[in-house]
């Protein structure tokens, strides 16, 4: 019973403070993508920053620049990127129980980069708790033809079975494949 009131009490307090959250300014717009893979409802949530500084129009460096290497960047903008799936999705080795999870992203200056599943929801920006990963999954990095202008993710049906988390932007695609656990 305890525990029970603990809980709604740390709830009350997490609902409490969601409009608090929203009145901060959002500089970039947001975008809700979804898709159904393998009868499973994948869905992200995101805010689109721009290439060129908000203020100034300015172009900016993105990888190494804007986001650094060796730092853990919320994959958007605002808000904490947002995945909720609604069966388990496997990415190699890690398996993400069906839920609500924040996605981080972590570029090295090697150029590799590493998809970071977080447990914790709701956090504003780089309100970051290391604790709370559940998994950090190795990233695929393409170099594209055209340069994506604004910060693209995307879940599409993996022609090999399954699909595919993609986050594209400037002249890079990052890329990680899942499969729906049944």
């Amino acid at each position: 019973m305890k525990q029970l009131k603990t809980f709604l009490l740390l709830a009350a307090i997490c609902v409490s403070a969601l409009p608090l959250m929203a009145q901060q300014k959002r500089v970039s717009p947001h975008e809700t993508v979804s898709a159904v893979i393998d009868g499973n409802r994948v869905t992200v949530v995101y805010g689109r920053p721009y290439t060129k500084d908000p203020k100034t129009g300015e172009a900016r460096e993105i990888w190494g620049g804007l986001v650094p290497y060796g730092k853990v960047w919320r994959t958007g903008a605002d808000e904490a990127t947002l995945l909720i799936t609604q069966k388990p999705l496997v990415f190699g080795e890690a398996t993400i129980p069906a839920g609500a999870y924040t996605l981080y992203t972590l570029p090295l200056d090697d150029g590799t980069a590493k998809l970071i599943v977080n447990k914790q929801l709701g956090q504003w920006g780089t309100q970051y708790d290391e604790k709370q990963d559940l998994a950090r999954i190795d990233l695929k990095k393409d170099v594209t033809d055209k340069t994506a202008d604004q910060l693209t993710l995307a879940v599409s049906k993996n022609p090999a079975g399954g699909g595919i988390l993609k986050i594209t932007w400037a002249n890079t695609q990052f890329s990680a494949a899942f499969t729906v656990q049944k």
